[in-house]
């Protein structure tokens, strides 16, 4: 018979799982709620979407929505990663859970879909900068390293338009490889292990982009088990 802590985390997966979901003609999507922008519950290659959430900025005193985002992951290799480490499922997401994620080198991608229609190349390099460089300090003992961080975006040229809806990939890849892509165009291909931590960091660490988005991965992670 399930326990009631199992119970919780069935139901807590469930409503994950169920969060905004939708079919968009033979394709089923979750939709970030407060953009409206959707995201395929599967990619080509088979993973699987773990969480919706909204990347905001303060821009003059006003929040602005920056892009919306899905992450998605290889899902059977996070399993496995899991029951190696920990065995048996925890009752809610905890920090070991998401270190472990940040940790390791199992496939993530996150799609970015761009919401703020005024935005240009220069300003994706320096808010990504800011976020991904601070991210890079706090794992490397308070030290900078502006070189490596210039790396994912520093060769996007500035010719590229974004508009509403422009997509940018960035997936980690195994081997500690960080891959950009611009509008399917690859832009950079980074091997650096704290550099792949850092972003994964940012979304999943103690300070991430989206509290909600975060916490709904958790608890996918949890579902695992």
């Amino acid at each position: 018979m399930a326990t009631s802590s199992e119970n919780t985390i069935a139901k807590a997966a469930q409503e994950v799982t169920n969060d905004e979901k939708e079919t968009n003609g033979t394709e089923e999507v979750a939709v970030e709620p407060k953009t409206g922008v959707s995201f395929p519950v599967k990619l080509d290659d088979g993973k699987q979407l773990n969480c919706v959430g909204l990347r905001k900025k303060s821009m003059l005193g006003f929040g602005i929505k920056v892009y919306s985002y899905g992450m998605y992951a290889d899902n059977e290799k996070l399993k496995d990663l899991l029951k190696s480490k920990i065995g048996k499922a925890p009752e809610k997401p905890t920090k070991e859970l998401y270190q472990m994620v940040i940790d390791s080198d199992v496939e993530i991608v996150v799609r970015l879909a761009i919401v703020y229609s005024s935005l240009t190349i220069s300003m994706v390099r320096k808010n990504f900068g800011e976020g991904l460089g601070a991210s890079i300090k706090k794992l490397n003992g308070g030290k900078k390293n502006d070189e490596l961080d210039n790396k994912v975006m520093g060769q996007a040229s500035d010719d590229i338009k974004l508009t509403s809806g422009s997509l940018i990939e960035i997936s980690r890849l195994p081997g500690f490889v960080l891959e950009t892509k611009v509008m399917g165009e690859v832009i950079s291909k980074v091997e650096s292990e704290l550099l792949c931590r850092a972003y994964i960091n940012m979304y999943l660490g103690d300070d991430p982009l989206d509290k909600d988005a975060k916490d709904k991965f958790g608890i996918s992670l949890i579902s695992l088990f």
